[in-house]
């Protein structure tokens, strides 16, 4: 499908006002239509690319649509993913800015660590588990640009998939310690259960989304290298994290991860 430049640049140009006004817009699937994934993917290295001229420094992507429900929500039959950048990564701060955040949601995820590149070759659950480093839960917090969080395919793709930041624990295991696919996840939101999941509820097993994306950011022109981080995808529902709130995920035994939201958005 040829990709419409203007409507691309159309479609960035609202993005960039949420982002600069720090106030949700409309949806852009006016512009890109609702299954345009190529017009969509252009929007998001559009915005990449204006990050980038601008000194952001990329370190990974993260995977989303990985729940077959939501899936079925969208009408698509596939995982989507983003870019993930350096100042997304929250993990050494003592609270989660709520200010520069719109609409939060909080997931529990595993974060992938790769060891070496994904770039050519067969893109199979072996070759994906050789090349993961090691594996620490995350809590990825998803925000987006679009007001009231109404979204279908081509708005979440061209959001960068509805990305904000994130959180890393600090306890690393190999995949020789652990099945990513076996992982129970409980998710608390002050102390009380909010969400669970288990590492089956992401495309059957994590390392399956972490093939999809190595073949498809290979398909796209930018693969995966090492050193780079992946968020794996839910392993169950998201929640609301408005400011003030503090969430803490059990992955398995990957152990806990923390995110406690500071209290005003203007922080």
């Amino acid at each position: 499908m040829t990709v419409e430049p203007h409507a691309v640049a159309r479609a960035a140009a609202r993005l960039v006002t949420a982002e600069r006004e720090g106030a949700p817009v409309a949806p852009v699937r006016d512009l890109l239509g609702e299954q345009d994934i190529d017009a969509a993917y252009a929007v998001q290295q559009e915005l990449t690319r204006r990050r980038l001229a601008a000194g952001a420094v990329v370190t990974g992507r993260k995977i989303g649509l990985t729940s077959p429900a939501v899936q079925r929500q969208l009408g698509v039959d596939q995982p989507d993913f983003g870019v993930l950048f350096a100042d997304m990564d929250v993990s050494a701060m003592a609270e989660v800015p709520s200010g520069r955040l719109l609409q939060p949601k909080a997931e529990a995820e595993i974060a992938f660590v790769l060891g070496e590149d994904l770039a050519d070759g067969v893109y199979d659950t072996a070759r994906v588990r050789a090349a993961v480093e090691y594996a620490v839960a995350a809590v990825e917090i998803v925000d987006s640009r679009i007001a009231d969080w109404d979204i279908r395919l081509t708005d979440t793709i061209a959001d960068n998939a509805s990305s904000g930041l994130y959180v890393l624990a600090d306890r690393r295991l190999t995949l020789a310690e652990f099945e990513p696919r076996e992982v129970t996840m409980r998710m608390y939101a002050e102390g009380e259960p909010v969400s669970e999941g288990t590492g089956a509820a992401c495309l059957g097993d994590p390392l399956n989304a972490l093939a999809w994306l190595a073949r498809t950011a290979q398909a796209y022109g930018d693969p995966l290298r090492a050193g780079q981080v992946v968020l794996s995808g839910a392993l169950g529902p998201m929640v609301p994290a408005p400011p003030g709130t503090r969430i803490h995920a059990e992955i398995g035994p990957l152990g806990t991860v923390t995110a406690a939201f500071s209290e005003k958005r203007d922080v």
